[in-house]
């Protein structure tokens, strides 16, 4: 069996398991065999089941848990989500999903973090200046979260302005 066969193998059974985790082990390794076509496909796929899992989390009143492998991974898949639409101008869609993403878990940090993503989006400042001048890019990287989890100065800012309006 070749090796794209024998990737192709791994993800058809994580895909079947609805295993997000394992397809974000499998992510490197597609990086290296699969076509740029194959590769959308597969985060297409990953974004697919993020999606269905958010739906029946949202459903069933529950938070997602962040210590639980794929809620995790759930997680993060919906969060880079957010990002892309961000990253691409849909402000008000990203915007929406880093609302519903900042009280879907049971994680503190990330739902405050996800609440000053959504502050900055809602009050349409573009990815550009929320990565320039709210977002520490530094010491997220340092801290090694998967999401902006540290911020300068300037959120306390955005966070005391959201709050004087009453929201």
């Amino acid at each position: 069996m070749s090796k794209i066969e024998e990737l192709k193998a791994k993800v058809l059974k994580a895909q079947q398991d609805s295993d997000i985790a394992s397809l974000y082990i499998l992510e490197q390794e597609a990086h290296e065999v699969f076509d740029e076509e194959t590769l959308q496909a597969f985060y297409a796929n990953i974004l697919d089941m993020a999606l269905e899992k958010l739906t029946e989390t949202l459903e069933s009143h529950r938070k997602m848990d962040m210590s639980e492998v794929q809620d995790f991974a759930t997680t993060r898949a919906l969060y880079e989500y957010a990002m892309e639409h961000y990253s691409a101008g849909a402000i008000k869609d990203a915007s929406a999903l880093f609302e519903v993403l900042s009280g879907m878990t049971n994680d503190d940090k990330f739902s405050w973090a996800l609440k000053l993503h959504w502050i900055a989006s809602s009050e349409n400042i573009s990815m550009e200046d929320f990565l320039e001048n709210i977002a520490d890019i530094e010491l997220t990287q340092q801290k090694g979260t998967f999401y902006i989890s540290s911020f300068k100065k300037e959120a306390q800012k955005l966070l005391d302005k959201y709050q004087e309006k009453g929201e």
